[in-house]
């Protein structure tokens, strides 16, 4: 058995429920886990099949993107995953999805305004979209650029990964994370839902106003403050 089964398992588990929720068709999307002992993570293969994926067809790679096991090339977003896991040391999991409603909030270049209590439940932020990746990353390492888009993002909104575990890159998509597989993914799911129900409110209202800071602050604290209580 491979030293890296519990990861693969893992991250086999994980990339099984995007298409259970409803966050990606065909091949699209991806989930990677990290082993941070042992510097490497699993992620799943590119262009495969959900329904025809087993736990060992999951790519081990290093954080230099070298391939340490496995019969199949890693997915095509591997450097991104692989810089962030550099970078954010304390990150256990990413998920990148094309989820209908994120991606349309991304190609429309607009963070998405916290308008309720639902998203006031997860985050007390807008959800950052990221500008269009610049000429320079385009043309040069594309797919490690575009982790570093996400982390300038954040260096220039004044933002915390670890606060806010989710964003929207200009003209791409959605990339979400969390400490586990399956936080990870369930941040994709409600970046998804927090999507959808802004896009909504905006179709009802396009003057709809931004959640007021004393409804924010109420249900970010009682969900994930020192005296939370909140646990729908």
């Amino acid at each position: 058995m491979s030293e890296y089964q519990a990861i693969k398992e893992t991250c086999y588990r994980a990339n099984m429920q995007l298409p259970e929720l409803g966050l990606v068709v065909y091949t699209f999307g991806n989930v990677s886990c990290v082993d941070r002992e042992k510097k490497v993570f699993a992620i799943k293969p590119s262009g495969v099949p959900y329904e025809d994926l087993s736990p060992e067809d999951m790519v081990i790679v290093d954080f230099d993107n070298n391939i340490i096991e496995g019969n199949m090339r890693p997915s095509s977003d591997t450097k991104t995953h692989a810089y962030l896991y550099k970078v954010w040391e304390d990150i256990g999991s990413i998920v990148h999805t094309h989820a209908t409603y994120s991606v349309a909030w991304a190609q429309a270049q607009m963070d998405i305004p916290i308008f309720g209590t639902t998203h006031a439940d997860h985050l007390t932020t807008d959800i950052p979209c990221a500008p269009p990746m610049k000429d320079e990353y385009i043309r040069g390492n594309y797919e490690h650029m575009t982790g570093k888009q996400i982390t300038d993002c954040f260096e220039e909104k004044g933002l915390s990964h670890t606060e806010v575990e989710m964003v929207l890159l200009g003209n791409h998509g959605p990339f979400a994370w969390g400490k586990t597989a399956d936080k990870a993914v369930y941040n994709s799911k409600v970046l998804e839902e927090l999507a959808k129900m802004a896009y909504l409110t905006l179709q009802i209202n396009p003057s709809a106003p931004r959640l007021k800071d004393t409804l924010i602050e109420k249900h970010y604290n009682r969900k994930h403050g020192k005296d939370a209580y909140y646990g729908q």
